[in-house]
C-alpha cells in the first residue's frame, strides 16, 4: 500500500454520519451517565487532543516520535508551577503560557531532531524525551519523582466576571469538548491548506518536495513545533482536571500510547485520532478488568491483550477503525447493488 492510500483524508458520508452522532452522544452523555463516567469520558477527550497532534506528525507529516510525551507534560509542569499553593490564577494567561512552554520545547528539540530521518529521528526524540524525563524525575525543586499537586483549578474571572467555573465536573467537561472540538477544526483546515498539503508531500516523497523548491526542514519544524504546542493544551488540562502531575506523564509508555491511539483509529484525518483515543481507553479498562482465571489474573496482562488487539487491527485493517467503517460501507452498498 503506497504512502498516500494509507491515509484517509476524506471521509465517506457514511463515516461522517456516524461522527456527527457520535457528537451529539458526547453533548448529552453528562446528562445520562454519573460523575465517574463523565470524569472518563473527559479523559478520553483530553487524551483525543493528545492523539490528533501526534497526528500531525505520524499521520500528515510521516514522522514518528517516540518522545511527543515530553511536550504533554512540560505544560502539566508549567501549570503546577504557575499556579500558587494559596490561591487560583487566571487561565486566561497560564494557558497561553503552558502552551508556549510546549512549544518552546518542541521548537528547540525540532530543531536538532528534524535533521535526521527514519529510525535515527524515531530514536533521537525518544533520546530527547528520556532527558526531560530524567530532568524532572532527578530533580527535587522540580517536583522528583513524587510530582507536584495543582491545588486550584484555574479561575476564568475576567474583571470580576465569571463566565464560567472549572470546579463543576460538568463545566469542565464540556470545556474540554470545546477544546477537542476546536483543535480538530483547525488541523482539519490545516490539512487542506498549503501548509497541510506540503506536509503530505513530505510524508509521500521529501526528495521531490525539496526538488520542487519546498523547504522541507522549516516545514518539518513547524510541524513539529504545532504539534508540541497542542500536546501542551492537553497536558494542560490533563493536570488541570487531575489535580497532579509527575514525571510518568513524560515516559516513552505515554508517548506509544499516542502512537496506538493514531494507528488504532487511523492516520491523517484526525478523526481517526479522536476514535482511537476513545477505543484505547474504552479498550484500556475492559483489559484491565478482565476476571482471573484459574491462577492467571487477566486484567493484570492487559497490556499483552491490548498489544494482541493492535497487532490484528493493523494487519487486517491497516487504516484503523475508520478505514474499517470504510470498507463495510463499501461492501453493503455492493451487495444493495
Amino acid at each position: 500500500m503506497s504512502a498516500q492510500k494509507a491515509n484517509l483524508e476524506i471521509l465517506p458520508r457514511g463515516v461522517q454520519v456516524a461522527l456527527v452522532l457520535g457528537l451529539i452522544a458526547l453533548l448529552a452523555f453528562p446528562f445520562a451517565g454519573t460523575d465517574f463516567y463523565t470524569q472518563m469520558v473527559t479523559r478520553m477527550m483530553i487524551m483525543a487532543i493528545f492523539a490528533m497532534s501526534l497526528d500531525l506528525l505520524q499521520g500528515v507529516t510521516g514522522l514518528v516520535s517516540l518522545g511527543h510525551a515530553a511536550f504533554f507534560g512540560i505544560a502539566g509542569y508549567a501549570l503546577a508551577f504557575l499556579m500558587p499553593q494559596g490561591e487560583a490564577v487566571s487561565l486566561w494567561w497560564t494557558l497561553p503560557l503552558a502552551v508556549l512552554a510546549s512549544g518552546l520545547a518542541a521548537l528547540i528539540i525540532g530543531f536538532f531532531v528534524v535533521r535526521t530521518h527514519g529510525i535515527y529521528f524515531i530514536m533521537v526524540t525518544m533520546a530527547f524525551a528520556q532527558m526531560v524525563f530524567y530532568l524532572f524525575f532527578d530533580n527535587k525543586i522540580l517536583g522528583g519523582s513524587d510530582g507536584l499537586y495543582i491545588n486550584f483549578k484555574p479561575s476564568t474571572a475576567i474583571f470580576g466576571w465569571v463566565p464560567f467555573d472549572l470546579d463543576s465536573k460538568l463545566t469542565l467537561y464540556y470545556f474540554t469538548l470545546g477544546a477537542m472540538l476546536a483543535v480538530y477544526a483547525f488541523l482539519r483546515r490545516l490539512l487542506w491548506s498549503p501548509f497541510g498539503r506540503a506536509l503530505a508531500g513530505i510524508r509521500v516523497n521529501e526528495h521531490r518536495m525539496r526538488a520542487m523548491g519546498f523547504g522541507s526542514f522549516g516545514y518539518k519544524l513547524s510541524a513539529f513545533t504545532l504539534a508540541g504546542s497542542l500536546a501542551g493544551l492537553a497536558g494542560y488540562l490533563w493536570g488541570l482536571q487531575t489535580g497532579y502531575i509527575n514525571p510518568e506523564l513524560m515516559g516513552f509508555h505515554m508517548s506509544a500510547h499516542a502512537i496506538m491511539m493514531v494507528i488504532l483509529g487511523g492516520m491523517g484525518n484526525f478523526a481517526g485520532a479522536i476514535v482511537g483515543a476513545f477505543a484505547f481507553e474504552y479498550l484500556l479498562h475492559v483489559f484491565k478488568d478482565l476476571p482471573q482465571l484459574g491462577s492467571v489474573n487477566l486484567g493484570k496482562h492487559w497490556q499483552l491483550w491490548m498489544g494482541l488487539f493492535i497487532v490484528l487491527l493493523v494487519t487486517f485493517a491497516p487504516r484503523g477503525l475508520l478505514g474499517l467503517a470504510e470498507k463495510f460501507m463499501k461492501r453493503k452498498e455492493i451487495s444493495h447493488e
